[in-house]
């Protein structure tokens, strides 16, 4: 059963699913989680109450999507799924009503797990890597150049020490 967050300050409706058994998921996981959308949330002065969905999963699991969406036949560490990403070749809908769905995270906790020991920091550490990077992708934030990149990555360390997730 998915577990249902609200934000503190942040009026932010935050699901989390975990679909895999190979790393232990505590409340204090889940918590953290929750933790780092709202920090992203806050630091970027959102004006919606957004919803956002947090899959766990196992590297089989993300392959399987990472080969469906991005045609790469490997495990990789998240994926993000922005609503308001518009793919190729998808059909065109009509809002009748702006949403307030941001989209869905996807982490691999086998990949997030050997990246931290290969790193020398936490689990946690790399979790909240993972997800405040994934947020920013469903923000519109991307890395596909040095310019981007760099401004992606400043915002992302700025938000893990503001929760306490310092190299």
């Amino acid at each position: 059963m998915p577990k249902k967050w609200k934000g503190e300050k942040q009026r932010v409706e935050l699901i989390i699913r975990n679909q895999q058994d190979k790393v232990i998921v505590t409340p204090e996981t889940e918590e953290l989680l929750n933790t780092l959308v709202c920090a992203v949330i806050r630091e970027e002065n959102l004006d919606m109450d957004p919803e956002v969905s947090i899959l766990l999963v196992d590297d089989a699991e993300i392959q399987e999507l990472n080969r469906s969406y991005r045609g790469m036949d490997r495990p990789t560490d998240v994926l993000s799924f922005a609503m308001n990403e518009e793919m190729e070749g998808a059909p065109e809908f009509i809002s009748l009503e702006e949403s307030n769905l941001l989209g869905d995270i996807v982490i691999s906790l086998e990949t997030a797990g050997r990246q931290a020991e290969e790193y020398g920091h936490s689990l946690e550490r790399e979790l909240g890597f993972l997800t405040v990077h994934g947020m920013l992708h469903l923000l519109g934030y991307d890395h596909g150049n040095e310019a981007e990149t760099a401004e992606m990555r400043q915002k992302e360390e700025k938000i893990l020490n503001q929760v306490g997730l310092e190299r």
